[in-house]
């Protein structure tokens, strides 16, 4: 195995911050500094970063769900760009080649409610998958009908509330778990196996690329901006 190139896997940094919208402008300049340095990422951090990028997906697809619902227009265009970048990036690379391959296997040879734990998580990557092709489908050409409206935003609040709770239980059960199989040198190993497959499937940009992909996609539905998703404040208690 190669060492560690010191160059590789970088956190998103300044432009990382540009695309963000100006998010960490009042972050301290050595704060930034520290999050720009070259830090090698190793396979659970990968993974749960990862999600993040399929969190921000299916906050768009509740987005489109609830304007669907009310039958407001949506974005087409972006919410196929958001089906396609969960299909390349969340089922192809994440879940066929990481977590089917790599993950899932080894506790399932664990035995104990970890088997059953992952074999319903690979049942819901199927039915995700079906999910991300009626939204592919749907979602392809000019706009959604409105005869199409009601049926697609029950196929993305299902799928939403699916994948919530899965990657929840795969980041707090699942991949804590995994990394107990792992020897030492078997887990840097593999964490270098995933930075490799990663560029390979994904592309040279890697993460950072999927990040900028679903911030564009953000930005056709108006959810770029984070102080905007601020929640508005509760009314006033009733008197006792």
């Amino acid at each position: 195995m190669h060492p560690p190139d010191p160059g590789r896997r970088r956190w998103v940094g300044s432009a990382g911050i540009a695309a963000l919208g100006g998010l960490m402008a009042g972050v301290p300049r050595a704060a930034l500094a520290d999050e720009e340095r070259s830090t090698d990422v190793l396979a659970v951090e990968d993974l749960m970063r990862e999600h993040g990028v399929l969190r921000r997906a299916l906050l768009v697809y509740a987005e489109a769900a609830t304007r669907l619902r009310s039958r407001q227009a949506i974005p087409a265009e972006a919410l196929h760009r958001a089906a396609a970048l969960f299909r390349r990036f969340g089922e192809d690379y994440h879940e066929r080649s990481l977590e089917e391959r790599h993950v899932f296997p080894a506790l399932i040879i664990a035995g104990g409610t970890l088997t059953t734990i992952c074999r319903t998580l690979a049942a819901q990557h199927q039915r995700g998958r079906q999910l991300t092709d009626y939204i592919l489908a749907t979602s392809a050409g000019h706009g959604v009908g409105r005869s199409a409206m009601d049926p697609l935003a029950a196929a993305l609040a299902g799928l939403v509330r699916m994948y919530q709770h899965h990657a929840a239980i795969e980041d707090t059960v699942v991949f804590p778990a995994w990394k107990k199989t792992l020897t030492a040198p078997r887990y840097s190993e593999l964490s270098e196996q995933f930075e490799a497959l990663e560029q390979k499937m994904v592309g040279r940009d890697g993460f950072e690329g999927a990040v900028g992909q679903i911030h564009a996609i953000e930005q056709a539905f108006g959810l770029a901006d984070l102080a905007a998703l601020t929640a508005a404040p509760p009314p006033a208690a009733p008197a006792r």
